[in-house]
């Protein structure tokens, strides 16, 4: 039974979109077959880390959304861009990043069944084991959608306190749409902080687990979005944090 994984924040800037990268390809490196879409449509930008230019992109998201093209024309086979070898494969996406395309999304919306159908084909046309969603920051109808049809929602915060109460709402929704696992992970923790402490600290917080804790890293900001971090240095301490949850997942 393939497993759909929902990243979310309830704030943007946590690294959402970094950390799904890394996490759907340190699962695709165990030999799975992974699909990631990016349903952050009013801001799209994962398709940078799969190294997926504009101009390759020839359908999106969006043409499926406006009901141009099935949607697995728009997914498009990134396995070789990050540099996959041993059997796993993953395939994105991407939400077009022109501006008269987000410009109507944002004026006209989109179907919310719609894309829970697309998404559902997806898995079946790829026989994918997995499929990562990269959500929008923040609380919508389309965000409900995704807690509601995952088996897995990762929320990602940052040890903030505007972070610590956002968080606190997400959870109450997630728990109210009645998500089936739900895991915590803080990302950009500086070095001053006690790891275990903070763990505690946040368990406590919101009754959930937190499966990593990322490290704020002057190594992953030189790599600049050029690539997934996991794959070119993957025996990095942050990389061995992503297999911690990766495992977690694939429970």
């Amino acid at each position: 039974m393939p497993k759909v994984i929902s990243i979310h924040s309830y704030r943007g800037g946590t690294g959402k979109s970094n950390f799904t990268a890394n996490l759907s390809t340190t699962v695709a490196l165990a030999g799975n077959r992974v699909g990631v879409v990016d349903t952050d449509v009013p801001s799209p930008g994962i398709h940078n880390l799969f190294c997926l230019e504009p101009e390759q992109m020839n359908k999106t998201l969006n043409n499926y959304l406006w009901g141009e093209s099935p949607i697995e024309e728009a997914a498009y086979d990134v396995s070789a861009n990050v540099g996959l070898t041993g059997g796993g494969e993953i395939f994105l996406v991407p939400s077009s990043v022109k501006a008269d395309n987000i410009a109507r999304i944002l004026k006209e919306g989109y179907d919310v069944k719609r894309l829970n159908d697309g998404l559902r084909q997806l898995v079946k046309a790829l026989q994918l084991d997995y499929l990562f969603i990269d959500t929008h920051p923040g609380l919508s109808k389309e965000t409900f959608l995704s807690i509601a049809i995952s088996h897995v929602l990762i929320l990602i915060l940052r040890p903030d306190k505007q972070d610590y109460q956002g968080t606190a709402v997400t959870v109450d929704v997630a728990r109210q749409l009645n998500v089936r696992k739900l895991l915590l992970t803080i990302n950009k923790a500086h070095s001053k902080l006690n790891f275990e402490v903070l763990q505690q600290k946040v368990e406590e917080a919101y009754s959930a687990p937190v499966a990593g804790i990322f490290p704020l890293s002057e190594d992953m900001v030189q790599l600049a979005s050029e690539g997934v971090f996991c794959v070119k240095y993957q025996d990095h301490p942050i990389s061995q944090e992503f297999t911690k949850v990766a495992q977690r997942i694939m429970e």
